[in-house]
Order: C-alpha cells, then sequence, then structure tokens
C-alpha cells in the first residue's frame, strides 16, 4: 500500500479537462436564471436533471450531501423486473421494468450493468411449491420476451455447483432466472455526468436553507456550502423537489400547512467476505410476498434486505443489531452456517424506500412514482426504482410540458422526439476495456494487474483509459490504494478532479469499494483526505 508519507508527494495537480472550482460553480449558479432547479441529487433527481438537459432547458441540480449520497447508494444494486410484483398481478409492471432494465443493461450502460443468474430454492414446507416456481419464473422470462433465456427448474446438486453454500436440507428444486446487476453509486455519478456533458449545472454539499418567492411562487433557493460556509442562491422558472424521504420538509418551506404525502420504509443490508466462489445469486422466498437476496457483488456477499416502516429522521437511518440478526436469520434458511459469521461481515447499510401515504404493510406497496405540484408552484417527485430511473425522468418531464400555462414546453424539446436510449458516458464492451488495459501498460513498467483492469472496465468503462493515462504519468498514482482491493490512487485524483468528490467518504463509500470491503482504515482514510487537499 502507498505510504503515508508518500501521499502528499504524489504531486498531482488537477488535469487539463477538469472540473470548474466550487467558487466557479457558485457563481455561475448565483448569475443566471434557470428554467428548472432540481434539488436532491439521488437518482431521480439527477435522472430529471439529465433528460430536462437534454430537452433543451437550461438545468441546475443540487444536494445538501453527495450525489447518490443516500438511498440512492443503498439499495440492493439491482437492476430487475420485479419477480415478485407478479405475485400481486402486476403484469404490465413486470413488462415495463424488463424493458427498462434491458435498456440499460445492454445499451444505455453496459459497461456498468452485469447480467446475473437467480436461483430460487425450494424447500420443504417452503411458502412456494416447485410447479408454482417454476411457471413464475417462466412467465417472467416471457415477460422479457425470453431475451435472457427461458426460466426453468433444476436439481439440487446442480444448483450447488455454482453455490457451494446452499443449504440442500430439504430442499426439493431451484428454480432458475435472470436479471442484471450494477455498482448503484457509479451508475448514479455516471448519470451525472451526462446530464453535465448535457448542459446541467451541477453542485454536491450544498443545502437548501430556504425557498425564494415570487409573488407567491416558489422562483429559486437559498443556499449554504457545506464544504466551506459560503451562502448562496440560484434563480428558477421551475423548482423540483426531488429529495426522497426529505420531500415533505422542503414542502413545508413553500407551505408550511403542507400534509404528510409520503411514508418511508427502511432496507438494511449487510457485506460479507465470500468463503468460497458464487457464480448464482439465491433468492430465498421468506413468505407469499418477501424474498431475501443473497448477491455475489463485488466480490463480496451482498446479503438483505429488510422492509419495515420507518418513522425517524431520514437522516439517522442506521442498521441495528435487530436488522442484523434478521438479515442472517432470514439468510440461513438457504445458506449454510460458516458463509453466515458475523466475522465474516465487512460493512452494513440502510436505505429508505419513498412509498405513497395511505395505510397497509410497506412490503406489499406499489413502488410507484408520485409527482404533484404545491401552492407555491414547486413540482414534488417521489417513489420509484432504481430500475427505471431513465422512465421516472421521461415521465417528469412530460408532467413539465404539461403544467398548466405550459410555462417550459415552448422551450423544450418533447420527449418523443429526443433518442430514447442515450448511451452514458464511458460506454463500452468492458472486456474489451480490460483486455486493453492489460496489453497497454507502460513501458517500462510493470503491468496492470487483472484483478485492476477488471474493476476499471466495470466501473467507468472506456473512461478507465483516463485513469490509466494518471497512473501512467506517475507511477505512484498506479500503486494500490490497499493491498486487498484492487482500487489505485489515480482514481482518488481522478475522483476528485473529475467526479465532483469533496471528502474522504465521497471517494471511498461511493467512488470506489473501500468501505463495503472493510478497507477504509485510518491509513486509508488519511491518505485519501490528503490527495483530495491537493487541488492547487
Amino acid at each position: 500500500m502507498t505510504t503515508l508519507q508518500s501521499v502528499p508527494a504524489l504531486g498531482t495537480h488537477p488535469a487539463s479537462g477538469s472540473l470548474p472550482s466550487r467558487a466557479e460553480t457558485r457563481e455561475q449558479l448565483s448569475r443566471a436564471t434557470y428554467d428548472l432547479l432540481v434539488i436532491g441529487g439521488g437518482i431521480l433527481g439527477i435522472s430529471t436533471a439529465w433528460h430536462a438537459a437534454q430537452s433543451g432547458l437550461r438545468v441546475a441540480l443540487v444536494d445538501a450531501g453527495d450525489f447518490a449520497g443516500a438511498t440512492s447508494s443503498a439499495s440492493s444494486k439491482l437492476l430487475h423486473g420485479g419477480l415478485r410484483y407478479l405475485q400481486t398481478g402486476a403484469v404490465k409492471l413486470v413488462a415495463e421494468n424488463h424493458f427498462e432494465r434491458r435498456a440499460v443493461s445492454r445499451e444505455v450502460a453496459p459497461h456498468l450493468a452485469n447480467p446475473l443468474t437467480f436461483y430460487l430454492p425450494v424447500y420443504k414446507g417452503g411458502p412456494h411449491g416447485a410447479a408454482k416456481l417454476g411457471a413464475g419464473v417462466f412467465a417472467y422470462s416471457a415477460l422479457s420476451a425470453f431475451g435472457d433465456g427461458v426460466g426453468h427448474v433444476i436439481s439440487p446438486a446442480k444448483a450447488q455447483r455454482d453455490v457451494p453454500e446452499l443449504r440442500t436440507d430439504d430442499l426439493k428444486a431451484v428454480a432458475v432466472y435472470r436479471d442484471d446487476q450494477m455498482n448503484d453509486a457509479r451508475m448514479a455519478l455516471m448519470t451525472v455526468r451526462a446530464a453535465v456533458d448535457a448542459g446541467a449545472v451541477v453542485l454536491n454539499h450544498a443545502a437548501v436553507t430556504g425557498l425564494r418567492f415570487t409573488r407567491g411562487r416558489v422562483t429559486g433557493a437559498e443556499l449554504k456550502d457545506g464544504v466551506d460556509g459560503t451562502e448562496f442562491g440560484v434563480t428558477a422558472r421551475l423548482v423540483l423537489n426531488a429529495t426522497g424521504p426529505w420531500v415533505d420538509h422542503l414542502r413545508k418551506m413553500e407551505d408550511p400547512n403542507a400534509a404528510p404525502s409520503i411514508r418511508l420504509s427502511k432496507g438494511a443490508h449487510l457485506v460479507l467476505k465470500r468463503t468460497r466462489p458464487w457464480r448464482a445469486a439465491l433468492a430465498t422466498p421468506i413468505d407469499k410476498y418477501r424474498i431475501t437476496f443473497a448477491l455475489p457483488w463485488e466480490d463480496m456477499l451482498l446479503l438483505g434486505t429488510t422492509d419495515e416502516e420507518y418513522e425517524g429522521d431520514p437522516a439517522d437511518v442506521s442498521v441495528t443489531e435487530a436488522d442484523t440478526a434478521q438479515i442472517l436469520d432470514e439468510a440461513a434458511f438457504s445458506i449454510k452456517d460458516q458463509q453466515l459469521s458475523r466475522d465474516l461481515i465487512t460493512y452494513s447499510f440502510a436505505g429508505l424506500r419513498v412509498l405513497p401515504g395511505g395505510p397497509g404493510d410497506t412490503s406489499r406497496a406499489k413502488r410507484e412514482t408520485v409527482v404533484t405540484e404545491g401552492r407555491g408552484g414547486m413540482l414534488s417527485v417521489a417513489g420509484g426504482k432504481w430500475t427505471t430511473f431513465r422512465h421516472i425522468g421521461r415521465t417528469v418531464m412530460n408532467k413539465l410540458a404539461a403544467l398548466p400555462g405550459h410555462p417550459l414546453a415552448e422551450d423544450m424539446e418533447p420527449m418523443n422526439r429526443l433518442p430514447r436510449k442515450l448511451p452514458l458516458p464511458g460506454i463500452a464492451n468492458p472486456n474489451a476495456v480490460a483486455h486493453r488495459l492489460l496489453i497497454d501498460g507502460p513501458a517500462p513498467g510493470p503491468r496492470m494487474a487483472p484483478d485492476t483492469a477488471r474493476h476499471l472496465a466495470t466501473h467507468y468503462g472506456s473512461l478507465a483509459f483516463d485513469i490509466a493515462r494518471l497512473a501512467n504519468e506517475n507511477p505512484a498514482l498506479a500503486e494500490r490504494v490497499h493491498p486487498d482491493a484492487p482500487e489505485i490512487w489515480a482514481q482518488v485524483a481522478y475522483a476528485r478532479d473529475h467526479e465532483w468528490a469533496e471528502t474522504a467518504d465521497d471517494v471511498l463509500r461511493r467512488r470506489t469499494t473501500l468501505t463495503i470491503r472493510g478497507l477504509a482504515t485510518d491509513e486509508v482514510r488519511d491518505g485519501v483526505e490528503k490527495l483530495l487537499a491537493d487541488r492547487d
């Protein structure tokens, strides 16, 4: 690992073509009048900013924390049709989800999405029989036009060859289907880049302290820079509240008497070291509606999720001892004990699902996207699924076009006249990128390690060549941040100069995988902070 003493000597001034400074961005935000100000840098806000900028609107996007800093980087990391929705008869929803899943994984971001085979174990006495699950996965694959093969049933012995830790006691059969997987934080960051490429101006770590009003209408926001405390404001013709779990907090800034519009459900996850290789994921039915996942992800094992109503401060959401016990207990239905040792846990995280207000069990609630207009004309968008993030962006834009008086319609290109599957930056075949990284190393100099090449290819696509160039120009940046992780120091410099990283957590939790691997040591954190501070 690069020693702490060597980090300040890297001499890595910001690269040409790097992002404007925060002061420059604040000045740009302050002096213009925007068509649309998006408050909230989760995937809903990011996707809307991307689509709005594509449509020709002048767009600003701000977030109190980091982009995807809350729930959007605390998901189950899946792009999926939603097998459990078949249970409620939501056939059209599943088909729509499959369309979006395939579009993202094959045409929009094939460099950031990975196909994943899922096994549904059918145990004696379980909530579903083999015939029912077999028919379910067949119907599920039919709704994706059999684009990922035909859902079917295999023997326990065959399944155990791919998942050695599968519990086979009382296992009758295993149903098979396919979906896709991603690193949600990386997908969100690439979508921010796409929005900026389309003309949006963005700033993270900028909290709204109040709204601007003109004759009773919301016309912007007052903000405070969380990095240096500078106060500034943004003026806009229309403000979109996309703050997720905080959506009602902002609605009350618009109208102190606004009634609650949402409820929250907490989803907790655990990340564990794997004791053996996994070549498929497990999706184990817990009851008629719930499934617990065991997903091979980032060389680790991701377990989850819980689904319970949450009424506390969204900023305080965390994984409790009860959450940990529940996740491990439910995983034990289908996973052997040695893989579920608490000593293997490297990280845990929890996010909040935003659901429409109303009664009922959160596990049965629909993942609907709700767009409402407040008394001051501010639009609020909440809910939805990661898989349909592009569809949500288009939905909000169609709402903007149809507003009474059509305040923005004349200035924006209709969604049906824009490319429907515009790719995210870095689009490339990750296998080809990894191959190039391996054979195009510096001469003289050591070749890039295969795990690092693969990691860069599947997290940056063709943009990985920019990181490799930094490493080639400065050998210190080619060294691993931690010996047990594939990341190199060039990624930290790149995150600082091109990906809006301001804090160590921005880098370690969302732009790399060091935190989820349990490798964000004090030494690593200090080194990252020193490199982030070297901006001049």
